[in-house]
């Protein structure tokens, strides 16, 4: 079995993405705290990251259409080179142009490549593994992501304090490059699918039947999605601005230690991804939808501890702490809620739907998260020394969407 998983096409593609993943984590980890250091300003901070998310909303769902008729291979292949080329352009004009808007427009081409590079990378896991080795296959590429996650922002965190931006951008190009000439050699068997219209006519019409189905056939679907909406823009944002805006702004802390600490506390968040993922495999049998909203109970309550703590602590260090711990407990039961909510929705739909189903849920819910990190980028700049209101706000919020959202899934049970 292990023979059949480890092909050589597939270790090329681990490898590959372990080195670009690794780079994706560290640059879109560095750029936005590049941007925070030199403004200090939490509005500008939520609006460029806002817009950054607006190129991965629409273009996954494109990204999966793509993937289904462009080889994957050159897919990959021209996305790593192209980011490359995108990092050299930014390296080659941060001192010729106007950062903001020069950091602006990267980040939102940087979003948009990941938004249409996954699809490629889950989509070729069926032409290089049997179906045997499906689940083995999908839970290596997403531990890959999560470890990248976790040692991306983590290393990223202390090469920029320690020698700055320029490093940074220079060990992310090289990662893209080396990625790249490896998947050169990767052979994916692909077919070329006969073409029924352009991309966009496809992606309205794989839109449209996947609303219908689930505004027809499965409204218990669309209350998930609109409870996941709800939570991305009063907590997934909040946490979002809050941990870089908190960590390098509000504690006070020296500038290098500071942007090294919020280095570690973006690795406890994927830390707690991480957790969160092997916690769901090893509860599998004990986890319902009936019983999720408790999860996102325990997320809203966690908002609390952080706003107190704000108050209450004079150390920074102790601050950091409680902001750190609550971010690790709200990762990993989101990422159980998300689990759930993922296996809830492969069970009630059909097998002709499902990947245009998820692709839509993915898209509407990522919705909310630009508006959310515009709404208290504002929030932290109008509230300023008071930012512990601001999160105490969020908290309340979540708590009342958290506790309708309970009821909710409890009623699924029956459905």
């Amino acid at each position: 079995m292990n023979e059949k998983l480890f092909s050589k096409d597939f270790t090329l593609v681990v490898i590959g993405q372990i080195i670009s993943l690794f780079g994706n984590a560290t640059i879109r980890f560095a750029l936005p705290l590049y941007l925070l250091n030199l403004t200090g300003s939490s509005a500008l901070y939520g609006t460029v990251t806002a817009c950054a998310f607006i190129p991965a909303i629409l273009l996954s769902p494109i990204g999966g259409i793509v993937a289904d008729r462009v080889n994957k291979r050159n897919i990959m292949v021209i996305l790593d080179f192209f980011t490359a080329a995108v990092i050299l352009a930014f390296s080659l004009l941060m001192n010729e142009v106007n950062l903001i808007l020069l950091l602006t427009v990267t980040l939102m081409l940087l979003y948009g490549i990941a938004g249409a590079y996954q699809p490629s990378v889950q989509a070729s896991i069926p032409a290089l593994t049997n179906q045997d080795n499906f689940m083995a296959a999908n839970s290596i590429i997403n531990t890959i992501s999560s470890f990248a996650s976790l040692t991306g922002p983590v290393l990223g965190g202390v090469l920029y304090s320690a020698y700055g931006l320029k490093p940074v951008l220079q060990v992310c190009m090289v990662c893209f490059l080396m990625s790249a000439v490896m998947e050169i050699f990767i052979q994916i068997p692909f077919q070329k699918q006969a073409s029924e219209g352009g991309i966009l006519k496809t992606a309205r019409t794989d839109i449209a039947e996947s609303i219908l189905f689930i505004r027809k056939e499965k409204p218990v679907i669309g209350k998930a999605v609109l409870v996941i909406c709800g939570i991305n823009l009063f907590l997934s944002a909040m946490i979002i601005v809050a941990l870089p805006y908190l960590v390098t702004e509000v504690l006070n802390l020296e500038a290098s230690q500071a942007n090294r600490l919020y280095g570690f506390a973006q690795g406890a968040l994927a830390a707690g991804g991480l957790a969160g993922g092997i916690g769901a495999g090893i509860f599998a049998n004990k986890l319902a939808i009936h019983k999720s909203g408790a999860l996102l109970i325990v997320c809203a309550v966690c908002a609390f501890p952080i706003g107190i703590s704000l108050i209450v602590f004079s150390s920074a260090m102790l601050k950091y702490a409680v902001i750190t711990l609550c971010c690790f407990v709200i990762m990993v039961c989101s990422t159980l809620f998300g689990v759930q909510c993922m296996s809830f929705i492969q069970t009630e739909t059909p097998p002709n739907l499902i990947g245009k189903v998820i692709a839509v849920i993915l898209t509407v819910s990522m919705c909310a998260q630009p508006l959310g990190n515009a709404l208290y980028g504002v929030l932290f700049e109008v509230c300023r020394g008071f930012e512990y209101a601001v999160v105490l706000f969020s908290g309340a919020a979540s708590l009342m969407i958290a506790v309708h959202a309970r009821k909710i899934f409890k009623s699924f049970s029956a459905e």
